[in-house]
């Protein structure tokens, strides 16, 4: 057996459905799995989904307040007013900028941007930025986003005599900000029929607005903010990505070309996954560590020479931020074992002094995907008395509701049910990482506390094909709303299985069903290959990719999980030196002898390792257990493993005196040695038995073992050596004796347990099981 890491969640999509939108578009059931799983039930819908064009676009006057700000924009540009397009530091933040600034610059408007720095400002509207651009000259101030929680700071800037226009697309409060406009897709008195655009989505329809028509070529800074920000990619926001993708790929911007190039990514197999793990972390990069201007000077550069110097630095920047990331993490990491060892608390909350504030939410992340517990890291400033920082949860632990039960020691926090940002009192860190824990005894449970994997597309080897994997580039992006496929195969023969890689830390597995085939590969799981017995049938979870080698096209499957629900039996009956095998038997294996031999044999091997004697010492129950010898006889393997009931079983089987190679004297070398006894009347066995052995080539071993079963048969006596004939002896069957019964046995159970291919003598192991599990019931 070999346990999932992760608790599998299985949906399975409705057969019927899946086989209607094959026949109607014309797709594989691969695809059309995904579209059935995705919620895309009916043709029409998955035509659409399929088909997306400029059309799929909403109209940015439905937008409540776009004409009162495209007037007011355009009255400043003819009164050729200052205007200032004030972001926000990270991706999303950047883009908006970039795509706002842009569509003024071709209306000729006299624009520039700013952004506050983290460290200084801190996130969002703030008074003191504000005063000075205003006193630089700035006349109308357009955030994008953000401002919608910035009451305070929007009138301040009304204060000064600035004109305020408010974009932003995260969560409102009851009291939105008395701004001369406010677009927001959520706004109370719109009628959007679209609210999830993320801030770079208002920003172009804004553009939109002020342009007349969309400027479908800024689609690629949408594209890279939206994937940025999370947002779902549904509706014109799934058109928006799926079309900026389509012109990244063959973009010449230079800002586009040179992230591809210090990336060291091929730009025409850019993918929704390039622009979230390459292009944005990039470009999030200067404002985790203090000025996120040099971004938006990339994206909008025109210059090849300047925007690759650019990206270079931002490269630079993000391998520092990677360096901070990698030593917080470590020390995290340090005080987790110090404070809590083995003892791993419900939520973790984790202080450091001078820890980077805006590297702290990514280490809150890590901690929570390597533990899966909810995490806090904070940012301890003595000068201040302050700690900041920012969670990550779980599902099952809703972070803004359990940190709201908190309030009285939290002045400043905010966020959602799995992310969330606070600052506190140094004093007030002990109190708020006791009262977390007791919380969290209330809502998480020994199953929330078990990772879990949704899994949508199940799938049978034969839908797997070469076509199928590259029709999946028809239904991307994919993201929030239109997550990834998790692919699972399930009850799969292992045909083969192969540490890879310089330390053999990765798992090459050839995987069939009849006749097809499919290869697979587990980083990080290379000791998984010790743990596979051969023929095991596996269940596996992943990715499906094409590998291409030699211009040769091949399915593999990229796993991310694998189980096996059925008991595993490792067979080293032929590897006499216990030097290659012990190494592959895990820890707190229990080692069984059924001879006294055998444990004289193994102990100088078994060095620290403690042998249990069946059938003297108590057997416990035991999830793996290594069978060093072979048992008497089939009661006391039964007893064995009805009293361990292993999920693992390792058979060595040594074997002291074999009897199958002895075999058993036939009926005629019974019947010579019994006409031999009754004519001679007395043998001396002691003294010409090797007489005897000689003459008739027989072993003296047999002579022995027929003249005990005569024995046994009261045909004679013995005595001193001396064989006598009895004249008195009834005839009996040979069977009935029971050193004849017992080698009879022992030869049967050897030439099952020793020399048994191994699917029959895993049929045996399964027919002993079934027996103890019907007695049990």
């Amino acid at each position: 057996m070999i346990q999932s890491k992760k608790r599998w969640q299985i949906e399975r999509p409705d057969e019927q459905i899946v086989a209607q939108l094959t026949r109607d578009l014309k797709i594989s059931t691969m695809i059309a799995k995904i579209l059935v799983a995705r919620g895309v039930t009916t043709s029409e819908r998955a035509t659409a989904y399929l088909e997306m064009d400029e059309s799929n676009l909403h109209d940015p006057f439905l937008l409540y307040g776009m004409d009162t700000t495209v007037e007011l924009i355009k009255q400043a540009i003819a009164d050729q007013q200052q205007i200032t397009i004030y972001g926000d530091y990270d991706g999303d933040g950047v883009t908006s900028v970039t795509v706002l600034t842009t569509a003024l610059e071709r209306l000729q408007a006299k624009v520039n941007f700013a952004i506050p720095n983290r460290f200084d400002h801190g996130y969002g509207p703030n008074k003191d930025y504000f005063a000075q651009l205003h006193s630089e000259g700035t006349e109308l101030l357009i955030t994008v986003d953000n401002g919608i929680s910035g009451l305070e700071e929007v009138t301040f800037a009304r204060s000064l005599g600035m004109s305020v226009i408010v974009t932003d697309h995260h969560e409102m409060g009851e009291e939105l900000p008395a701004a001369d406009a406010v677009i927001h897709p959520r706004h109370p008195q719109g009628q959007y029929p679209f609210g999830e655009l993320a801030g770079v989505g208002v920003a172009f329809k804004l553009a939109t607005a002020l342009l007349g028509e969309p400027p479908l070529d800024l689609l690629e800074f949408v594209a890279i903010g939206t994937v940025a920000d999370l947002v779902p990619l549904r509706d014109e926001n799934r058109y928006m990505v799926k079309e900026g993708i389509r012109r990244l790929r063959r973009s010449k911007r230079p800002a586009i070309r040179a992230l591809m190039q210090v990336s060291g990514h091929e730009q025409a197999m850019l993918t929704e996954e390039t622009i979230g793990f390459t292009i944005g972390p990039r470009l999030n990069a200067p404002g985790r560590l203090g000025d996120a201007d040099p971004a938006v000077h990339l994206l909008k550069s025109e210059d090849d020479q300047q925007a690759l110097g650019i990206a270079e630095a931002l490269n630079e920047l993000n391998k520092e931020r990677q360096e901070l990331v990698k030593e917080i993490a470590k020390e995290a990491e340090e005080q987790v074992v110090i404070r809590y060892g083995d003892n791993i608390p419900l939520v973790f909350v984790i202080d450091g002094e001078d820890w980077n504030p805006g590297v702290v939410g990514i280490v809150a992340s890590r901690l929570t995907e390597k533990y899966y517990r909810p995490s806090i890291i904070l940012s301890v400033d003595q000068e201040t008395g302050i700690a900041k920082g920012s969670a990550r949860s779980i599902e099952g632990f809703d972070l803004f509701k359990e940190l709201s039960k908190n309030k009285d020691i939290l002045p400043h926090f905010g966020g959602h049910e799995m992310a969330a940002g606070m600052s506190l009192k140094i004093e007030d860190v002990e109190l708020l990482r006791t009262q977390l824990n007791e919380q969290a005894k209330e809502v998480l449970t020994e199953d929330l506390l078990q990772p879990k994997l949704s899994i949508d597309v199940p799938l049978t080897l034969d839908e797997i094909d070469i076509a199928s994997i590259e029709a999946l580039e028809m239904i991307r992006p994919f993201g929030m709303g239109f997550p990834k496929p998790v692919f699972l195969l399930e009850q799969l023969d292992t045909i083969s299985t192969r540490k890879i890689g310089a330390s053999k830390d990765h798992l090459k597995l050839e995987l069939g069903d009849g006749d097809e085939r499919l290869d697979a590969i587990y980083f990080g799981a290379g000791a998984l290959a010790d743990e596979m017995a051969p023929q095991s049938k596996l269940s596996l979870t992943g990715d499906l990719q094409i590998n291409e080698w030699n211009g040769r096209k091949k399915a593999q499957l990229l796993v991310e999980d694998v189980k096996c629900d059925e008991w595993q039996l490792f067979d080293y009956r032929g590897v006499r030196d216990p030097a290659r095998w012990l190494p592959m038997i895990p820890d707190k294996s229990m080692f069984i002898a059924f001879t006294e031999q055998a444990m004289q044999h193994f102990a100088p091997f078994l060095n620290g390792f403690s042998i249990v004697l069946a059938g003297k010492d108590e057997l416990a129950l035991s999830a793996s257990i290594v069978l060093l010898d072979m048992p008497p006889d089939q009661d006391q393997l039964e007893y064995v493993i009805r009293a361990t009931q292993p999920d693992r079983m390792y058979l060595h089987l040594y074997v002291h005196d074999s009897m199958y190679f002895e075999k058993m004297p036939d009926r005629k070398q019974f019947g010579w040695y019994y006409s031999f006894l009754k004519q001679r009347g007395h043998f001396d066995i002691q003294n010409q038995l090797d007489v005897l052995s000689k003459h008739k080539g027989w072993k003296k071993d047999m002579i022995k073992f027929m003249t005990k079963v005569f024995y046994e048969l009261e045909f004679v006596t013995l005595e001193n050596g001396e064989v006598t004939m009895l004249d008195s002896a009834e005839k009996r069957d040979l069977a009935e004796a029971p050193s004849y019964k017992k080698r009879q046995q022992q030869i049967k159970l050897e030439e099952l347990l020793l020399y048994a291919p191994y699917q029959d003598l895993k049929n045996v192991f399964n027919s002993l099981r079934t027996i103890d599990a019907v007695e049990e019931e």
